[in-house]
């Protein structure tokens, strides 16, 4: 086998890659031994009928493109490992020699890991973002816990109220004639809430059980049905039912039962220390993107397409996988969105590249700074790993083989690189 390598425009290469006649014939013949079984030739019993027969009937290159198929990935392979390339991409290939009785020559065109020119990654300047919380905010902590633990009881002995709980009939007519969507029974409405058309839950407060009634609303200009935009409608209503959300006092009884501390104010107190943590980490987490798509603005490098639309394909299938877990599948979810895998893809495309001028450029500061992961460091992150997944340290690095673990060295490169230049920047 033997190898040129042409480097193209935007960091781009062309293998041409040639193997020997020889071992085309050989590819060959693996081909004809592969499929001779599954071959009819009159005068022979199915798969006995000889090559040169079989190539006769059929022409000379019946078995070329099983031959091809054949070669071509081993030949790539033998070629990756003799050329000095950095490659970040499936390879294109095209034949462009292939007879019997000569080498066996085709290209793989493949895009290369870009040179990254760092500019200013030190003391670049990031928002601050100061970490309070508000009284407001720990009471509308209070406030969920108290609608978690809320009861609903049924009542009689009034009309509808804001904020009551209702199960209401309606049947809805514009101009006289009903619409699609326009009626139900026993529909559970909050009363309030703002879930119907402006207007008509209001008309509700005061109705009793039982008591009919008519709400007459108007359809805003931008309501998603166009042939009720503007229209005047009535609805027919009856409620059927009334119940009302009964929230617990917030006191020393109530943390008790919610919590682990004995009065409203330790409680309180729990409440305000774990939204200060909350916000800390988002404050981090945002100064560190802040910092991160700062010195991505400040390099510079030429990112080849194939590599984008790799770092996509791969964000697509994590995005298949989520579907089927969910049960699923990219067909049912075109379906359903109006999408296709195109328009995904073009959705897709700006994140993608982000992600790879995330990377390229934190791993240029990990090597500017000589950032390098000990093995040590590695097996401290598998300890907290199999801590996590209640395993045996020993039985969690079995399953781990060589390939995931550098890819654990680089992650832990990238991400102390994010903290070198996270705590070296600058809040204005």
């Amino acid at each position: 086998m033997s190898l040129q390598v042409e480097k193209l425009e935007k960091n781009m290469a062309k293998l041409t890659i040639e193997a020997t006649a020889e071992e085309f014939e050989k590819a060959v013949q693996k081909a004809y031994q592969k499929n001779k079984s599954r071959i009819n030739l009159p005068g022979f019993r199915k798969g006995k009928a000889p090559r040169v027969m079989i190539e006769k009937m059929y022409g000379k290159g019946v078995f070329y493109e099983d031959a091809a198929n054949e070669l071509i990935p081993e030949a790539y392979g033998k070629a990756l490992e003799e050329c000095d390339l950095d490659i970040v991409s499936r390879p294109e290939i095209d034949v462009t020699q292939i007879e019997a009785g000569k080498p066996f020559i085709f290209t793989a065109t493949v895009a290369l890991k870009p040179e990254v020119t760092l500019g200013d990654y030190k003391g670049v300047e990031v928002t601050a973002r100061p970490v309070e919380v508000t009284d407001d905010e720990v009471q509308a902590e209070i406030d969920k816990e108290r609608e978690k633990n809320s009861r609903v009881t049924d009542v009689d002995d009034r009309g509808v109220e804001k904020g009551d709980l209702i199960k209401l009939d309606f049947d809805g007519s514009v101009d006289g004639e009903p619409f699609e969507g326009g009626k139900a029974e026993n529909y559970d409405l909050t009363v309030g809430s703002g879930s119907f058309i402006p207007g008509f839950e209001d008309q509700l407060i005061g109705a009793k059980i039982g008591q009919e009634l008519d709400v007459n609303v108007t359809f805003p200009e931008d309501y998603h049905a166009e042939n009720l935009r503007g229209k005047a409608a009535v609805f027919k209503c009856k409620v059927n039912e009334i119940k009302v959300k009964e929230l617990p006092e917030a006191d020393d009884e109530f943390a008790q039962e919610v919590s682990d501390f004995d009065t409203l104010e330790e409680y309180k107190a729990d409440i305000r220390k774990n939204l200060t943590e909350r916000k800390e980490r988002e404050a981090k987490n945002a100064k560190e993107t802040e910092v991160v798509a700062k010195i991505v603005e400040n390099a510079e490098m030429d990112i080849p397409e194939p590599m984008v639309n790799g770092q996509v394909t791969n964000m697509l299938q994590d995005f298949a996988r989520r579907m089927q877990s969910q049960g699923l599948t990219m067909e049912q979810y075109f379906q359903f969105t109006g999408m296709d895998e195109a328009k995904v893809r073009e959705q897709m495309r700006p994140e993608a590249l982000k992600r790879i001028q995330n990377s390229l450029v934190l791993e240029a500061v990990a090597k500017a700074e000589n950032i390098e992961i000990s093995d040590e460091r590695v097996d401290e992150e598998i300890a907290k790993m199999a801590e996590a997944y209640k395993m045996e340290v020993d039985k969690l690095k079995e399953l781990m083989g060589d390939y995931e673990k550098e890819q654990m060295k680089k992650d832990l490169a990238l991400q102390a690189a994010v903290d070198l230049v996270t705590e070296a920047a600058k809040e204005v």
